[in-house]
């Protein structure tokens, strides 16, 4: 549950720090502010000095100073959003109510992991049909580790029997889509079959894919969905591949689990397969996580080039740079490579075709550019795909078009956009303008930045947990974090669409701007080095104005000493700050 950055500002406007805290501590007047015993340390004489003009708190004895939130945060040992709820409850102030954890999945991660070691040892333990089919294939053992390839026998019982007698509950196998049920009987799902577990970005293994090694159908059987396998939301392989993908700023995405397995053999390591599923936005968005440049490698034939063509609007509406390869001779990737090696695959990875070249390409197959009303035909079909481009990739393609049809650029002009009004422009530009129009004081660079390297990679959460109340202060920001903070879970990436359906519209623009506009140059490291160095900054400053502030509180006769100690601390801080500006 989160709270708003509104809800924050309102408690903060309407629960007077002074009644708050009078509620715990005794406190009496004391010229301009209020004066108590300290509820942080143990001392006799009162220090502990509260303003109600500046509705701030602070402590001559301990240090201890805040506003009424972390007041209630350090009295109650309470975080953040809870000490929110305290005091919104206490005034009847309403909470929005965002953002929910998922279920605790460990115990369906924990059983997908025994399952996966299981069929990795009957692969390797004694001769079976599953090794024999890929040393048949040329994959090396190596490989087979890297990726983790197993094999279920062609018993019916073997993993159902392993697993429950570890103590797994068999409702909870069925649910995983481990094992079947028919007439009160259990039996195992996967049998005779090469086994391929699949995995998140952390590294945990959420389902499976199995390949049948003799006669029999479906060839290739998938996990059924469950809490912790979303086709839409995975793609095979690129728990391993995605550095390279990083590395190489692009990525192939294939069809098929051997097609990654192969390729990443020959040594074309920057790869990935959709789930034998269409691809899905969500995998675009993860995809874009870490390039914005896809190369799309599917079969040639009809149901390849229909992938093909709905992969294509999918990465071209999440703004990547999406190119179409098609193996020659009909060969799928696994077999192309192996036949002619890394190099000639290369080749064909950087004669892909474009998004407009690749769609206008199918388009001429169609008309006979030959005749008159071919070309003509032709061009009112090419004006559709025309209209989906920038006015920059329109301009580049009207030219080459006019050429190769002896038409003129300004018919082919007239022709996109004559028929065509405002609501026709492309969804990305327009999502692009929203972006571009966020106000700047919105959110810091220093926000965005943070927000990105989050989102590309989890692990950052836990490295910067411990600034979030400096490095975030703008009510998007706060806003954005929270939503990340309440959607985080340790080992997996945090889970953009449930983060933008969390936010006000407003904030989840700013996301989709942040996440479109915000170039981290494959520099994170160095980003995140300097993300530390602004928030150390930040901290000096506020460091500072607390020094100030509490100097302004304390009584000259009572609190020398220590005004001359926060002086002194004052000036230690100004020249900290002097020397790293300089």
């Amino acid at each position: 549950m989160g709270a708003g950055n509104n809800t924050v500002d309102e408690i903060k406007s309407r629960c007077n720090i002074v009644d708050v805290i009078g509620r715990v501590v005794p406190l009496k007047k004391a010229g301009s502010n209020y004066k108590g015993v300290c509820p942080f340390h143990n001392e006799k004489t009162p220090s502990f000095v509260v303003s109600e003009t500046k509705q701030i708190y602070t402590c001559f004895g301990c240090g201890a100073t805040g506003d009424v939130i972390s007041f209630v945060q350090q009295y109650y040992q309470l975080e953040f959003i809870p000490a929110i709820e305290k005091l919104a409850d206490e005034y009847g102030i309403t909470i929005q109510r965002g953002f929910h954890k998922n279920e605790n999945k460990e115990e369906s991660y924990q059983i997908n992991r025994e399952a996966a070691k299981f069929f990795f040892k009957a692969l390797r333990q004694s001769a079976n049909p599953g090794y024999a089919y890929m040393k048949n294939r040329g994959i090396t053992p190596e490989i087979l580790n890297k990726f983790g390839i197993g094999y279920a026998d062609d018993k019916w019982d073997s993993l159902y029997r392993y697993l429950t007698g570890l103590g797994f509950k068999k409702e909870k196998l069925l649910e995983l889509g481990l094992i079947s049920q028919s007439k009160g009987k259990y039996y195992d799902k996967f049998r005779d079959r090469v086994m391929f577990p699949i995995m998140n970005t952390s590294g945990k293994v959420i389902g499976f894919g199995g390949r049948i090694v003799g006669d029999g159908s479906p060839k290739y059987l998938n996990s059924q969905e469950s809490s912790v396998f979303l086709k839409k939301n995975n793609l095979y392989g690129l728990n391993i591949t995605r550095q390279e993908i990083s590395k190489e700023d692009c990525a192939i995405l294939v069809e098929g689990y051997m097609d990654v397995i192969s390729l990443y053999q020959s040594g074309v390591r920057n790869v990935s397969a959709s789930l034998g599923t269409a691809l899905t936005e969500n995998q675009a968005k993860m995809l874009k996580r870490y390039t914005d440049n896809v190369v799309l490698s599917y079969d040639a034939d009809q149901a390849g080039i229909k992938a093909a063509l709905r992969g294509l609007d999918i990465l071209y509406g999440e703004n990547c740079r999406v190119k179409v390869l098609h193996v020659s001779d009909g060969k799928d990737p696994d077999e192309f490579v192996k036949k002619n090696g890394k190099a000639a695959f290369l080749d064909l990875v950087a004669q892909a075709l474009p998004y407009a070249d690749y769609k206008l390409s199918l388009l001429r197959q169609e008309y006979d550019l030959d005749s008159t009303e071919g070309r003509v035909d032709f061009l009112k079909k090419a004006a559709e795909i025309l209209r989906m481009l920038s006015p920059v990739e329109a301009d580049i393609y009207i030219k080459k078009l006019a050429a190769e049809t002896k038409i003129s650029e300004g018919a082919i002009r007239l022709e996109i956009t004559g028929n065509t009004s405002e609501k026709q422009a492309p969804e990305r530009t327009a999502a692009n303008r929203k972006g571009a129009d966020a106000a700047p004081e919105d959110i810091t660079m220093l926000e965005k930045n943070m927000i990105k390297l989050i989102l590309r990679n989890s692990s950052y959460y836990p490295k910067l947990l411990p600034y979030e109340n400096i490095a975030f202060t703008t009510v998007c920001g706060q806003s954005i974090y929270k939503g990340i903070k309440e959607l985080y879970a340790e080992h997996e990436e945090i889970d953009v669409r449930k983060l933008a359906d969390g936010l006000e519209t407003n904030n989840a623009e700013i996301l989709k701007n942040i996440l479109e506009n915000v170039r981290l140059a494959h520099k994170e490291e160095k980003i995140f080095a300097d993300c530390l160095e602004t928030i150390r900054m930040k901290e000096l400053t506020q460091k500072e104005q607390e020094l100030i502030m509490r100097l302004s509180m304390a009584d000259e006769e009572e609190n020398k000493e220590m005004i001359r100690e926060l002086t002194q601390e004052l000036m230690n801080i100004q020249k900290m700050m002097k020397n790293g500006r300089g």
